[in-house]
């Protein structure tokens, strides 16, 4: 489903965000290795953020299209308590005390953060090969890299992580 389909059954209660968020972490944990789409898993925060997300729905609290929804945020963007490494072997360990606007606005309409997706070192070049984590590679042929500095969010979105 796109994102106005999976909402739209998100809020008519036919899918829950439990489930959803618990597939898409099983799918990511069985893709992920030969992928390397994500750096960062966030699976114990984002299993909470979607009970209490259903729990919000069933109660009639519904905030909008992305209440629910599962999303990845590129390793560029600040997450507040997650690590954000900009692919980089200097930022290995650094984790911000805030999140970015875009990541403070997604939380804010329900979104439910999975992780954080490879990056071209400093999402600087076009290859997408340069990530001090390693490529991300093209889940049509393994063999291949995706290409970009959204190399890994490339990746996530084509094997539906």
């Amino acid at each position: 489903m796109d994102v106005f389909a999976l909402s739209e059954a998100v809020r008519e209660r036919k899918v829950s965000p439990v489930e959803l968020v618990a597939q898409t972490l099983a799918a990511i944990e069985s893709k992920n290795d030969q992928l390397n789409a994500y750096i960062t898993i966030c699976a114990e925060d984002a299993r909470k953020e979607a009970a209490q997300a259903e729990a919000d729905i069933m109660r009639g609290e519904w905030r909008g299209m992305w209440h629910g929804i599962p999303v990845a945020v590129k390793d560029m963007i600040l997450t507040a308590g997650v690590r954000t490494t900009l692919g980089s072997k200097v930022f290995e360990r650094f984790v911000p005390e805030q999140d970015a606007t875009v990541v403070r606005k997604w939380k804010e309409a329900g979104a439910i953060v999975l992780g954080k997706t490879n990056t071209h070192e400093f999402a600087y070049g076009p290859t997408g090969d340069k990530s001090h984590f390693g490529p991300s590679r093209n889940p049509h042929n393994p063999q291949k890299i995706t290409g970009g500095s959204s190399s890994g969010s490339g990746a996530a979105v084509a094997a539906n992580l």
